[in-house]
C-alpha cells in the first residue's frame, strides 16, 4: 500500500523525476562540492515541505526523485532549490560575499516528469467513486 501524505483537506502522493545541469554542462560537481550539495538539496527541499526520495549527482547533471505537496508548483520548488544552492556555492566555493542576486551556477531549464499511480488503480478508484458517494449519503440520512 502506498504511503500517502496529508494536508488539511488532501491526501496526496506527488512525486517527480527532476534533472538539471550546471551552466554550459560543465563537469564541476565532484569532491567536496558533491558531498555538500547532497546536504544542501535535502535542507532546501524541507524548506518547501518537500522531500528528496532518491538522488544522484553526476559531474555534469543532477537526478532527483522529489515529493512535492500539491500546494506548491514544481517550478517554484525546483527554482528555489536551484537559486538558493547557487548562492551557497558562490559563497563557499566562489569566494563571493556580496551581490548574490544573479549568481548563476545552474542552467536555466530543467527536465521534469511525474512518477504516478498505475492507470489500473486510478480507473478502479474512479469506477468505485460513485458507490462510495452513495454509501456516505446513506450514512448522512440515517442521522
Amino acid at each position: 500500500m502506498r504511503d500517502y501524505k496529508s494536508l488539511a483537506h488532501t491526501k496526496w502522493d506527488c512525486k517527480y523525476h527532476v534533472v538539471f545541469i550546471p551552466k554550459y554542462r560543465k563537469k564541476v560537481i565532484y569532491g567536496a562540492l558533491r558531498a555538500h550539495l547532497r546536504e544542501v538539496f535535502h535542507e532546501l527541499a524541507k524548506h518547501r515541505e518537500s522531500e528528496i526520495i532518491e538522488g544522484y549527482l553526476k559531474a555534469d547533471h543532477i537526478h532527483m526523485c522529489i515529493s512535492i505537496p500539491p500546494k506548491y508548483a514544481v517550478s517554484k520548488v525546483v527554482g528555489y532549490i536551484k537559486g538558493k544552492s547557487a548562492i551557497l556555492i558562490a559563497r563557499q566555493y566562489g569566494n563571493k560575499v556580496r551581490n548574490f542576486k544573479g549568481e548563476r551556477f545552474w542552467a536555466r531549464g530543467y527536465f521534469v516528469s511525474t512518477v504516478g499511480l498505475d492507470e489500473k488503480l486510478v480507473r478502479e478508484y474512479i469506477r468505485n467513486q460513485d458507490s462510495r458517494d452513495k454509501y456516505f449519503d446513506q450514512m448522512n440520512l440515517s442521522l
